[in-house]
């Protein structure tokens, strides 16, 4: 019985069929809407200056030179506690100071006798073929 009524079928004198839909005025029917409550907006209806009353506010910008020279400003998750400390150079691994930070290396510019060279000959490749590909139509 509780599966007729959740996949809303009945039985009639000519069998098994789906269950018509009530229309919107139906007596004794009253249509519950299920969605998410709308969020209350200030500044009044119509309003084009209107903001949402739960807005996020960005974090505060710290200026003090020493703290940014001193700290890892921004690195802790929590709402509360302290940022990061810095430690001295010699806590850090040897690779962190040689990563590139700036723009990623041409293909002209690497040695091709090395592994990069030829993991971004192969990328290139990919993307050369992918471009390619796009205008195919099968």
């Amino acid at each position: 019985m509780a599966a007729r009524r959740l996949f809303g079928a009945t039985r009639t004198w000519a069998g098994w069929r789906a269950r018509e839909l009530p229309g919107p005025a139906a007596p004794g029917r009253r249509f519950v809407r299920d969605y998410a409550k709308r969020p209350v907006i200030k500044g009044g209806k119509g309003s084009k200056a209107g903001v949402v009353s739960d807005a996020l506010k960005d974090p505060e910008v710290c200026t003090d030179p020493v703290r940014l020279t001193t700290h890892a400003m921004g690195v802790n998750i929590y709402k509360e506690g302290q940022d990061v400390a810095l430690k001295p150079d010699a806590e850090y691994p040897e690779w962190l100071f040689q990563m590139n930070v700036g723009h990623p290396k041409k293909l002209e510019e690497l040695d091709p006798e090395t592994r990069e060279y030829w993991r971004l000959l192969r990328k290139h490749n990919i993307w050369r073929h992918n471009r390619l590909s796009k205008n195919q139509k099968f």
